[in-house]
């Protein structure tokens, strides 16, 4: 299946995959939601209720001027000041990578939410590992940042994020696996590792 640059709703594909996972009348926490689109759209389309979480300036004032609910905060400030269960869904969108612990960031939002939907590029695909191989730290359509510049500090691979899981007890429910253009394809499904670029993982906490 081949998705668009923009859907018809005027998301990212990655967020109209996001917005399909959710069920109608949730409760949302966005971290890290930018302008405030995903949150707008859901709840236009799906009723949702809930809050984002941004640091930008810029961008927390397009969310007051769509109306969103957000909170201006650092994530890896923690999620201390919301209660055990207190969302449906938590929301994690481009941002793993950018985070002091993501495994701790991970833990609390799967405290905070029901369920957790991160997505994150994919540090095994084949481009990445070129570039690498020819002493040079990448630069992709997903990774497009210098090293000196770069918001990354913990990148990871499709596996070394299932291990992850595996290891905390970690349950995903649904898997969606893209490459740079948001495209799915049998290549990157028969070895996501070495040709997803983009991952998406709607994530439960079994323990």
């Amino acid at each position: 299946m081949t998705l668009p640059a923009v859907t018809e709703a005027g998301l990212r594909p990655d967020l109209a995959v996001i917005s399909e996972w959710i069920e109608p009348g949730s409760r949302i926490l966005d971290l890290g939601c930018g302008d405030g689109t995903l949150l707008d759209h859901l709840a236009g389309t799906r009723q949702v209720r809930g809050y984002g979480m941004e640091i930008d300036a810029a961008n927390v004032s397009r969310c007051v001027a769509r109306g969103v609910n957000v909170i201006q905060a650092d994530l890896d400030d923690g999620l201390r000041d919301f209660a055990t269960d207190a969302f449906d869904y938590v929301v994690l969108t481009q941002t793993l990578q950018a985070l002091a612990r993501p495994d701790q960031a991970l833990t609390e939002i799967l405290r905070v939410g029901h369920r957790a939907i991160v997505t994150f590029p994919n540090f095994g695909h084949w481009r990445v590992r070129l570039q690498l191989l020819r002493g040079r730290m990448p630069l992709t359509p997903t990774l497009p940042d210098q090293w000196y510049n770069s918001p990354n500090i913990h990148l990871c691979t499709v596996n070394d994020f299932e291990a992850l899981c595996a290891a905390q007890h970690w349950t995903c429910l649904r898997r969606s696996l893209l490459d740079h253009t948001h495209r799915q394809g049998k290549r990157i499904n028969a070895l996501p590792n070495l040709f997803a670029e983009v991952a998406l993982y709607l994530l439960e906490d079994d323990t």
